[in-house]
């Protein structure tokens, strides 16, 4: 392990190199258990969500450990959860590159990965090894897993279905990803009748199943918004993320890479994301946990997000943006927070909220 102001430094050598080369070095380093040392978090900062007890309520979004590479290191991180995938049932490419891009003038990233994935048994293999050596050793990594369907020969409801059922023994959550912008007719799928025929066909194959969760992007109209929580309550699922990332461009982006096509994550998601997150927060009634994903980046950002409505937050872009040292920071950040407000725990937030 290393310290942080190395993680600094380290965090600017990988900005060096394209990104998604950056991306791969990043994880191998993690998997050599290269990573800053934390500490162990204020106990003002614990809690209870999705039968899990969470040293602290912000994890770690997919689509940075896509693999589970990683989830070991990343858990040791200073992240309370961390979502591994997306995994397809099968292995492919993804779309061709380039198709990652900093935009570092608005602190956000557009990608266009397509569901790359090396396959559901690989990853498979290594979260199986995690569990393993958990088993034989103290700690237990929180790690939901984010599924996903294959471009080409996907018939999504066996599909989904027979992903959950391997993984419904080693995941502490699963994750219907219904949302990703890069993978032609997925997002056809978040309709509320097609929401449930695969929370249905999941339930059918695994009626013994951790968590269900799914995935919502942020460009939904809010007038279906409540057909979609109805239909996740009515058929098990356990909660929604709100959200993933954005096909729109809000206005005042500065970087040259604005206009490649993709998903936006960061900074200028923040407003939708929220936006969104109340949307849902006001139509669930409490009824589903809800994880808030999209802008994420100061403590401040995360207590708005549990008075919103949201039961755990999500990072990505912030902590590829600006690396490791981001989490302590903003959990430095939080506890500030909830002390100027008189919040002693997780717990008085989420009591006080403002829906």
């Amino acid at each position: 392990m290393f310290s942080s102001c190395v993680s600094r430094v380290a965090t600017r050598l990988l900005h060096a190199l394209a990104p998604e080369t950056a991306h791969h070095v990043a994880i191998r380093l993690l998997s050599l258990g290269l990573y800053p040392a934390v500490k162990s978090d204020s106990p003002r900062l614990a809690t209870q969500c999705l039968n899990m007890n969470l040293p602290n309520p912000i994890g770690l979004a997919a689509g940075f450990d896509k693999d589970c590479r990683a989830a070991r290191a990343l858990s040791r991180m200073g992240f309370g959860f961390v979502e591994c995938g997306t995994v397809t049932p099968r292995p492919q490419p993804g779309n061709p590159r380039p198709r990652l891009f900093r935009l570092p003038e608005d602190n956000a990233i557009i990608n266009r990965l397509g569901f790359n994935s090396g396959g559901m048994e690989a990853f498979l293999r290594r979260l199986r090894h995690i569990r393993e050596m958990e088993a034989r050793q103290s700690g237990h990594a929180r790690i939901g897993v984010n599924l996903g369907i294959n471009k080409e020969g996907a018939k999504p409801e066996r599909d989904y279905a027979q992903s959950a059922a391997s993984f419904s023994l080693l995941a502490d959550y699963l994750t219907i990803n219904l949302s990703s912008p890069n993978t032609p007719g997925l997002r056809d799928l978040q309709g509320a009748r097609s929401i449930a025929g695969i929370l249905q066909a999941v339930r059918k194959e695994t009626p013994l199943h951790p968590p269900l969760l799914v995935k919502i992007a942020p460009d939904l109209a809010r007038d279906t918004l409540g057909d979609i929580v109805e239909a996740c309550v009515d058929n098990g699922a356990a909660g929604l993320i709100v959200s993933n990332t954005t096909i729109s461009r809000p206005h005042g982006l500065a970087s040259p890479h604005q206009y490649e096509a993709g998903g936006l994550s960061g900074r200028p998601l923040s407003q939708l994301a929220i936006t969104s997150l109340r949307d849902v927060a006001r139509l669930n009634r409490g009824r589903l946990t809800l994880i808030s994903s999209g802008g994420i980046e100061t403590g401040f950002d995360v207590l708005e997000r549990l008075r919103a409505g949201a039961d755990l937050v999500q990072l990505y872009s912030a902590f590829v943006l600006h690396g490791p040292a981001i989490i302590s920071r903003i959990k430095r950040e939080l506890l500030h927070e909830m002390s100027c407000r008189n919040f002693e725990t997780i717990k008085d937030v989420i009591a006080n909220r403002d829906v």
